[in-house]
This record gives C-alpha cells, sequence and structure tokens, in this order.
C-alpha cells in the first residue's frame, strides 16, 4: 500500500506546543510520551553485557529458556498456570507485533480488524498496512448482525488500556472469548501494563497479582486456541530501548507468525533475550519500579485535579486521562503555558477528543515542577 494512505504521525503536530512549553523558565516538563526515564536495571544490564559476544545468528523463536520464563512468569504474575512454551515467541517490541500482525496473519482486502473506539492508533495502522479494513468495536453488539464480510478476522483488546488506563475484568473478557470462537475470530489481547495496577486489591478480580491476561483459565477455559496475549517489558523493567517484548498464547497461531517471520527476518537479537529473560526471573525491580510511579502518580493526580481537571479511569498503567470538559487543544494549551506538554486525546479517535493523556514517565524532579506550576 501507499505510503500515502498512512494518517500522519500524530506527535508530530504537537511542534507549536512543545516549542510554548520550552519556552517557560525552567524548561520543558515534556508528560506527552510514555518514554521511560529510570535505570535499567543492573540484573537486565549484566546479562546483556555476558551476553555481548554474539557471533552468530539468534532463533527467531528465541531461546527455549526464555520461552520457558515467559511460560513461568505468566503462572507466576498473570494466573496462567499452563501457558505452553511452544506458544511463546519473542518480538522487536510490542508495537512491532501490533503493527504488522494482521500483516503476519495473512489478512488483507475485505477482512476486517476489530479495536477499541479509544486506542493507540497502531492498531489501525496495522490494519492498513495489511490492506485490510479497520473498524472500531467498542461493544459486540455494535457490530450487528454478523455476516461473512462483517465478521472481524481479528479483533483486538487492549487491558489496561493505553491512554484511559480502563481495565477489564474476568467476566468481559471471558464474553468475548466465548463470543470470538463461537464466530472464528482471532482475539489478540495488549496487556502491556498489567504490572502497573493501581487498584487496591478489594477491587481487582481475584487469582493474580495483576489485572487479567486474556489467557487466564477463568477467561478461557483449559485452551488457548485463538488467542493471543502481546506484552512487553519496556514499562515494567526499563526496557524500551531494548525492544524486548513476547507475543504468548495459541500454539498454531504462533508458529504461523513464526513461519513469516522467519522469512522476512524479524528477529531478536540474541543478547535482548537474555536480557529479557533475566528481566522476566526477577520481580524485585519491577516492584520497585512500581513504587517510584505510584509515588509520581499520586503527586501529579493531585495536581491535576487541583488544576481542574478530572481524572477518568485510570485505573492502571502509566498515564493520566484527564478533562475539564473542552476541546482536548484548548487544555493542551493551557498546560503548555505552564511548560507542561500532554497528549490530547484526540490522538487515540474522535471519542477522546475532550480528554488528555498525562504521562507519569518523567523524573520525581520533573513531576514535582509539573506539581508546583500547576499550583502556582
Amino acid at each position: 500500500m501507499s505510503v500515502r494512505a498512512l494518517p500522519d504521525f500524530p506527535w508530530d503536530s504537537l511542534a507549536p506546543a512543545k516549542e510554548r512549553a520550552s519556552a517557560v523558565p525552567g524548561g520543558i516538563v515534556d508528560l506527552s510520551v510514555g518514554t521511560p526515564v529510570d535505570p535499567t536495571p543492573a540484573v537486565v544490564q549484566e546479562a546483556l553485557r555476558a551476553a555481548a559476544d554474539a557471533p552468530g545468528y539468534p532463533l527467531t523463536y528465541g531461546t527455549a529458556p526464555l520461552r520457558e520464563a515467559v511460560a513461568a512468569w505468566f503462572a507466576r504474575r498473570r494466573g496462567v498456570p499452563a501457558l505452553d512454551p511452544d506458544g511463546v515467541m519473542p518480538t522487536i517490541g510490542s508495537k512491532e507485533l501490533v503493527a504488522w500482525l494482521p500483516t503476519l496473519l495473512g489478512l488483507g482486502a475485505g477482512d476486517v480488524v476489530g479495536f477499541p473506539g479509544i486506542a493507540y492508533p497502531t492498531y489501525d495502522v496495522g490494519a492498513r498496512l495489511a490492506g485490510a479494513r479497520p473498524q472500531v468495536v467498542d461493544g459486540l453488539a455494535a457490530l450487528g448482525p454478523l455476516t461473512a464480510a462483517t465478521t472481524p478476522k481479528l479483533l483486538w483488546l487492549n487491558s489496561p488500556s493505553n491512554p484511559t488506563g480502563r481495565v477489564l475484568g474476568v467476566d468481559h473478557l471471558a464474553k468475548v472469548v466465548a463470543w470470538a470462537r463461537q464466530h472464528g475470530v482471532v482475539v489478540a489481547s495488549d496487556e502491556c501494563y498489567a504490572e502497573l495496577d493501581w487498584r487496591p486489591e478489594s477491587a481487582r478480580d481475584g487469582g493474580s497479582p495483576t489485572t487479567p491476561s486474556i489467557l487466564d483459565p477463568r477467561v478461557c477455559g483449559d485452551s488457548h486456541e485463538g488467542l493471543l496475549a502481546v506484552y512487553s517489558t519496556s514499562k515494567q523493567s526499563n526496557l524500551a530501548g531494548y525492544r524486548a517484548a513476547f507475543v504468548a498464547g495459541d500454539v498454531a497461531l504462533v508458529r504461523r507468525l513464526l513461519e513469516v517471520r522467519k522469512h522476512a527476518g524479524m528477529i531478536v537479537p540474541w543478547p535482548v533475550q537474555q536480557a529479557l529473560t533475566a528481566a522476566l526471573g526477577d520481580d524485585v525491580h519491577v516492584a520497585e519500579q512500581k513504587a517510584r510511579y505510584a509515588a509520581r502518580r499520586a503527586t501529579l493526580r493531585a495536581a491535576v485535579e487541583g488544576f481542574g481537571l478530572r481524572v477518568d479511569h485510570s485505573d492502571a498503567g502509566l498515564y493520566l486521562w484527564a478533562t475539564r470538559g473542552e476541546d482536548a487543544l484548548a487544555t493542551v494549551d493551557a498546560l503548555a503555558a505552564r511548560g507542561i506538554l500532554v497528549a490530547p486525546g484526540s490522538f487515540y479517535g474522535e471519542a477522546g477528543r475532550q480528554h488528555v493523556r498525562i504521562a507519569l514517565t518523567a523524573t520525581d524532579e520533573r513531576i514535582a515542577t509539573a506539581a508546583e506550576r500547576l499550583a502556582g
């Protein structure tokens, strides 16, 4: 397809607001992009250094210890006790997999790819790259009477949501899985923020310390057929620069992806595979990072609400989804005047037009500076 058929990269449009925010004395507080700023954990850096001598080609499928580490992590942290390591494959970050999954599954003209109405833009872009038809699906009933032409071939879920922080519960996920299996739909669940659940334990579905996974037996029974969970360690382990992620679930689907990726040379470097294995085996650094974000979130949320914005959802993840009942660009301008850059909700769909997404991914000093400016 022509590149001209793709939408403009939305963050490029923030250049004027960024310039205004940068002109404020003390410099910009950039909360527009969720890029980690804290150090990569020592245990991961050490694993990367130890693997630096890597003269041969790595395995597209990933090493057996890596795939076993993913399965063990799902059992330990996600309430998924029976993930087959053969249904695991590392990916070059999760965005890459999101963008190329429709293509890797062989979708094309006439095929429908569904995704939430407020969603990260790459779900839409991935459908377009494959030549498929992107379609907002905010509720299964909205699809109406299904025909061969209107039934999605692939349905994306995103829980916890980027940007809203909304969490889908076990009952909701189970209904989607039952519907998808009835109609032969592949469900891909983007769960990259699962470790960053801010709800009290009493408000969560029991069974695991994180948000529910599509692969949880309470959701899908004893089978992962037709299901894929997409995950990244960029947020919980500060590994955005490593591009260390994976897809897991249905063994047959993962092997279909593997065959195409082998032909295309879509391989995670062996040192990164070793680093990812180390990251997944160490829960201590994840808890420490979550505590950092919790403190920043408390500071920033109080300041944002004091400034007159209402925070909606935001039950998990790295963002505050906030509004003051006006066009998001007006809120962006008001915050830029205080030296704070945020992303308008319109980047994530028409339904987000009155919200802004405010990232927690800034240093303690920059978060404190933002809070001071909002109080001033």
